[in-house]
């Protein structure tokens, strides 16, 4: 699902910005996470929300959507979308072990390098690509915040039920970029183009998205999850061939096969309990 922002990013109407679009996404999320969360009773443990911890989880959720929109936008959906993922693993591995004392496996180490060499294979396939510096920097701090919102929400989930996490970290994370809709030109989302993307993006890429990571990221650790949304930019890879008609190269194919030879290798892992272990 997450395979699908970049390309919903570039059928967007004209005018569309990219930390505009990011912020919709998050509050549109933040709307119906909360109310899954509220019709579940996941709102209702009677348990107290740690203070730095939360605003942590919200503070790096709305840094990702505004990191990562404006990377994409800068550096094209590809290199955009496979070096903000792809940077994801690498930090979330050593960030897990420092916070959470999460020892990545030989598994995760293995499935982690094919992962990030075929992301390397992706985008040295394409014949024209912008390498833009500010665009990679912007990626690589949506990866960075992204792993700091996993390794923080995985320490929530240890009081609060996983539907839980998801709705505080995104509504409070939504409060934290509205201000940025002051003032912005939406005469583009009342276009059908528009309201089907941030639809899309909302309800689909964020809220039923990161229910679904939400519910796996109880049962493995950060970085077993971090490295399994490498699946993204392989999405992401057969969305330009299949649906936006991108040229493919053998390189690409075998770029893609390494993406999925690290996914399963990492897949069949058995996880014995947390933190895991080599």
């Amino acid at each position: 699902m997450w395979g699908t922002n970049g390309t919903a990013q570039a059928l967007a109407p004209p005018g569309a910005q990219p930390i505009i679009i990011g912020t919709l996404r998050i509050a549109l999320g933040g709307l119906v996470l909360l109310a899954y969360a509220a019709l579940r009773g996941a709102l209702r443990d009677g348990k107290r929300w740690a203070l730095w911890p939360t605003l942590m989880g919200a503070l790096s959720m709305a840094a990702y959507q505004i990191f990562f929109f404006s990377g994409v936008a800068r550096t094209g959906v590809a290199v955009g979308t496979i070096v903000g993922i792809g940077s994801t693993p690498i930090l979330a591995g050593p960030i897990a072990y420092i916070v959470r004392g999460e020892r990545p496996s030989r598994r995760w180490a293995i499935a982690t390098c094919l992962g990030v060499i075929g992301c390397a294979l992706l985008i040295t396939a394409g014949k024209k690509i912008n390498i833009d510096p500010l665009g990679i920097f912007l990626a690589i701090c949506a990866g960075g915040s992204y792993a700091i919102f996993t390794t923080v929400s995985k320490g929530l989930m240890d009081e609060h039920m996983p539907e839980a996490v998801m709705a505080v970290t995104f509504c409070l994370g939504s409060i934290f970029v509205l201000p940025l809709l002051i003032g912005a030109d939406l005469h583009w989302v009342s276009q059908p183009a528009g309201i089907l993307v941030i639809l899309h993006l909302g309800v689909i890429t964020a809220a039923l998205s990161y229910t679904l990571f939400a519910r796996g990221l109880s049962m493995v650790p950060v970085a077993t999850a971090a490295t399994l949304t490498l699946g993204e930019p392989l999405t992401a890879g057969l969305l330009g061939v299949f649906f936006l008609q991108e040229p493919v190269t053998p390189l690409a194919l075998f770029g893609i096969g390494l993406i999925f030879t690290g996914l399963v290798v990492l897949s069949t892992e058995k996880i014995q309990g947390q933190p895991a272990t080599s």
